[in-house]
């Protein structure tokens, strides 16, 4: 039985018949949910502990996870033929990632053990993934594997950074992971997809094929990601983070990003890749240069980079399997627009001073106004079944 077979035999609740569906759907509530109980704790209101290190955790390893987890889930079978993992399964993996949220914001209370409750979804998902492509025989996408295996390290070397004095390496980790994911499959998806749709209307010239410009630029972002991870203070790291920059905004240029304004559900993988580079060069800045800011760099990779892909690929990935057309609706763009004002908010703040505070106010807000909309607006495609 073929995989699109398999789907269409499923007979249980729709929010369990594709990976994206619940984690979609979920990880979107906790995004929009997470900055504003954090800010209310931060302001006086019921603790979480740790404050701004829970906060730090539920952004890379509570909702990138989770989005990461749906794109994959649905994805794998596909590039495998091997069965899905749908209803109960995918409900069990679901109701890990819930079981960590849960326990993380509860860790004032129950110890230790939210560790371990919290640590146990990305060990699984980690496994899951690679049993599916070795299964499969999917040696193109062993990276990967060792990229979803990397997020499961950094979250158990989050967990241990106060007792082993790791100075950070589990989140510093966590964006190396994500920089690799990006440049891996954001710089697959967003040239193919380009090129359908350039080729439809009969626009030319086309983005420019793989080749070895575009490989330099894959390796260079995740040695220089990894580099930072280890030594974060190193000029020579900074020069390597300031390349792998430039390397991947000449690898974007050629992907006629500019052809691609009439349909905005296409022109946002292109932005978002175009923050994956730029939150390179500030991070590479950063290391060289007091001048600017290590926040501006991280925030350029994580709100930027890693929020803005994320809802471009939730939104067209929700739109296609469900049966809707692939074109932004306003309230799309919308979203595209609010968490776009986020990362740049959050990127200018720290070099605002005193403007900082309501700066980070308005970030956290266009934040919320991106992932909340997403929840209201694509919620009832992802609960019911396929049009």
């Amino acid at each position: 039985m073929s995989t699109a077979q398999q789907r269409r035999a499923y007979a249980g609740p729709a929010l369990f018949s594709y990976g994206f569906r619940p984690f979609f759907f979920s990880g979107a509530i906790w995004a929009a949910l997470s900055v504003p109980l954090w800010i209310w704790s931060l302001m006086g209101g019921p603790a979480i502990a740790g404050h701004r290190d829970w906060h730090i955790h539920e952004m890379l390893f509570g909702v990138l996870p989770a989005i990461v987890a749906g794109f994959l889930t649905t994805a794998v079978p596909n590039w495998t033929g091997r069965m899905p993992v749908i209803g109960g399964k995918l409900a069990a993996l679901w109701s890990l990632w819930l079981a960590g949220r849960l326990a993380m914001l509860t860790e004032v209370f129950i110890g230790p053990v939210a560790v371990w409750i919290d640590a146990a979804f990305t060990i699984v998902f980690a496994l899951v993934i690679w049993r599916e492509v070795l299964s499969g025989k999917n040696w193109r996408n062993l990276p990967i594997c060792l990229l979803t295996s990397l997020l499961a390290g950094a979250n158990i070397a989050f967990h241990l950074d106060t007792a082993l004095g790791l100075q950070g390496l589990g989140w510093r980790m966590a964006l190396a992971a994500a920089t690799g994911m990006l440049a891996l499959i954001g710089g697959r998806i967003t040239p193919s997809f380009t090129t359908n749709w350039l080729r439809q209307r009969s626009v030319t010239p086309l983005p420019t094929p793989f080749n070895t410009l575009d490989k330099v630029a894959v390796v260079g972002a995740a040695v220089a990601a990894l580099a930072w991870t280890a030594f974060p203070d190193q000029p020579v790291v900074g020069l390597l983070l300031l390349a792998a920059g430039v390397v991947n905004l000449a690898r974007m240029s050629r992907w006629r990003g500019q052809k691609t304004t009439a349909e905005p559900l296409l022109t946002i993988l292109h932005i978002s890749y175009a923050w994956l580079a730029i939150g390179l060069i500030l991070l590479g800045a950063s290391v060289l240069t007091p001048l600017v800011p290590l926040a501006a760099g991280v925030h350029a990779l994580s709100a930027g980079a890693i929020g803005v892909t994320c809802l471009a690929v939730m939104c067209r990935a929700t739109r296609g399997h469900t049966g809707r057309p692939l074109t932004a609706d306003k309230a799309t763009i919308g979203i595209f627009v609010a968490i776009n004002l986020a990362a740049l908010l959050r990127v200018a703040a720290p070099f605002a001073a005193e403007f900082q505070p309501g700066l980070l106010v308005l970030a956290a807000l266009c934040w919320s106004l991106a992932y909340g909309g997403f929840a209201i607006a694509y919620g009832p495609m992802l609960t019911r079944p396929r049009k």
